[in-house]
């Protein structure tokens, strides 16, 4: 395991310098992640917003509150990299587009994620949040994010589909209150077992 920590903070220190996306960044470089081979649950997000990008912290804004809400953890449980990764599918912001930010550069995914992800053993659940998450780890299936998510027990425990938790998704959230009724405390009372071991 001490080998295995060693390649997985040798990773991570590799994706905070990489400035492969730099010329389409707006904003600049800044890879925000957390990664730790002792990991328990994955979160797989989409990229960082603007406040995330400003301080460097992961979901450092009203979405990570609302997250950590829905999985009933502390912020000191959240961000101790023993108990999470938290592995987005862009590390870095890429700007704002006409209607929210804009989707993560794929360049990311592509030459990181499957290289990360190995060396992360000991992931027993995947929270898989939003669309561009959703297609990296359950396939272009043509599921809506509400279908997939609807869908959840098929997946169950080892990924869970779940919208992303943005003040943005207000409405969503609105329009479907089976997912906070029902998935939510499934899903926080999972998590809580894991946590525990």
């Amino acid at each position: 395991l001490v080998g295995s920590e060693m390649c997985i903070r040798d990773r991570v220190t590799q994706v905070r310098g990489c400035t492969i996306c730099a010329p389409h960044l707006p904003d600049g470089v800044r890879p925000v992640l957390q990664a730790n081979s002792k990991a328990k649950i994955l979160i797989a997000g989409q990229a960082p917003g603007r406040r995330v990008h400003a301080s460097g912290i992961p979901f450092d804004d009203p979405s990570g509150d609302r997250l950590r809400d829905w999985m009933g953890v502390t912020p000191k449980q959240f961000y101790n990299s023993e108990l999470f990764a938290i592995v987005p599918m862009g590390f870095c912001y890429p700007g704002t587009g006409k209607s929210g930010d804009l989707p993560p550069r794929p360049e990311c995914a592509a030459t990181w994620r499957a290289l990360l992800l190995r060396q992360l053993p000991g992931i027993e659940t995947s929270l898989v949040i939003g669309k561009y998450a959703h297609e990296y780890h359950f396939g272009k299936n043509n599921l809506t994010v509400t279908k997939l998510v609807e869908n959840w027990q098929q997946y169950w425990p080892g990924q869970i589909p779940l919208p992303h938790p943005s003040p943005r998704n207000n409405i969503w959230l609105k329009k479907n209150p089976w997912f906070e009724a029902e998935v939510v405390p499934v899903m926080r009372a999972h998590i809580t077992s894991l946590l525990k071991t």
